[in-house]
């Protein structure tokens, strides 16, 4: 069944409120075989009408987010309504539903709140206990041909138990019961997706019915593939022949994830030291919930003498090589892990630019080192050369995956 999705507001396409709805709605429609074909956001107005015609002409599910609410600007159910031939009748239960969250609250009513309990004769309403805007479900014929369209709320807190509780269900009862498909998703660390491409890309479209999708992250890139259970299986047996060292995890878990589950398991420790990073790689881990039970300190030594003071680097060492250098990189990792006690120490010094470079040392320069308790300090250099941000995200997911190939 075809699915388009409305999302309507003019804050939305002011910059205002970001649009999680796609997102949210992509992945709850998914489990049941269903796909977005095509979403559109338009303003309050005239412009909800317009897309509901165009999507009402060819799809069959059509989900329209927002405008429900009792302002002059909320208009979707009028509209709705008009287009469809339907007069709008006040619903006894949803207008004492109202006036009872309100007296709950202690707040007062105003006149236009009782436009929310107008409903298109024949709708079904899918109660909101989060809010006073009920959503709506019409079935709608037009040549022929049955159309489901579902009205929702706009704010996030309303719409996602709305669909998980009331459109679910409608949901499942509309559709036939089919050969199961899934979704499996390995993130590739290192390489780029040209290169990753190359690798599995004709052993992935030799599998029948596989779908196969690509998707460049910073330091990475995430292979998709949807199909049934046999093709999955067929798609995870080649890239973990091909790439049995460069996948990072499944399921679009990030990298630091990964690590933060690994450290745990083998009931290790991690301490970071960084220059260029500037506390990025710190702040990767501690986003991990469980990151406490495995990180241990964070050292940030911008300057040279800060790596000297915190991190026992010489002066001498930092001056004969400069302090974007092989040997520094290697004494800042050795330093945090001999003053923070951990069993692994990562360290990065490079040059995120735009000025600062050389010719032996051009910006987008960088020397990540690993330090391991009991083993060789590892040494990477690599060369980003884009803005600050990005070259700090290349060199923090470089500097993890470090980590993840030797855990």
């Amino acid at each position: 069944m075809l699915v388009e999705v409305i999302n309507t507001g003019s804050e939305l396409l002011l910059g205002n409120t970001l649009n999680t709805h796609l997102t949210f709605l992509g992945q709850e429609l998914f489990p049941f075989g269903l796909r977005v074909a095509r979403q559109v956001t338009v303003p309050d107005g005239d412009a909800i009408r317009v897309a509901l015609v165009e999507s009402l002409a060819r799809a069959d599910i059509v989900i329209v987010t927002g405008g429900l609410g009792p302002t002059t600007d909320d208009i979707t159910r009028e509209i709705t309504a008009g287009l469809l031939g339907l007069p709008l009748i006040e619903d006894p239960d949803v207008w004492s539903f109202i006036q009872a969250r309100f007296s709950r609250r202690g707040l007062e009513m105003t006149p236009r709140n009782r436009r929310q309990a107008q409903v298109p004769q024949g709708a079904t309403v899918l109660a909101n206990p989060n809010g006073t805007a009920p959503g709506l479900y019409l079935r709608h014929v037009a040549n022929a041909a049955a159309r489901h369209l579902f009205l929702l709320p706009g704010p996030p807190r309303e719409l996602q138990p709305m669909f998980h509780d009331k459109v679910a269900p409608i949901l499942k009862s509309l559709l036939p019961v089919g050969p199961s498909v899934d979704c499996r998703r390995w993130l590739v660390a290192g390489m780029g997706e040209s290169k990753v491409e190359s690798v599995v890309g004709a052993d992935l479209l030799a599998i029948p019915g596989l779908e196969l999708g690509y998707c460049a992250r910073p330091g990475a890139v995430e292979v998709r593939a949807i199909g049934v259970p046999e093709a999955l299986a067929a798609a995870e047996a080649v890239m973990l022949a091909k790439l049995p060292t460069q996948i990072a995890g499944e399921g679009g878990a990030p990298i630091e994830e990964i690590i933060v589950h690994r450290l745990a398991s083998a009931g290790k420790k991690l301490a970071t030291a960084e220059s260029c990073t500037g506390g990025l790689l710190a702040n990767k881990i501690t986003n991990v919930p469980g990151a406490s039970g495995v990180f241990l300190q964070g050292f940030v030594t911008y300057a040279n003498d800060a790596k000297s003071r915190a991190l026992g680097v010489p002066a001498a060492l930092i001056a004969q090589h400069g302090a974007v250098s092989e040997p520094v990189a290697r004494a800042m990792a050795d330093g945090a892990l001999r003053e923070s006690g951990a069993d692994f120490a990562l360290a990065t010094t490079g040059i995120a630019g735009p000025g600062g470079g050389t010719p032996e040392k051009p910006v987008g320069t960088v020397f990540i080192a690993l330090a391991i308790r009991d083993g060789e300090t590892r040494v990477e250099k690599h060369s980003y050369p884009t803005d600050r941000a990005t070259f700090k995200e290349l060199t923090a997911q470089a500097a993890l995956n470090l980590l993840r190939v030797a855990l």
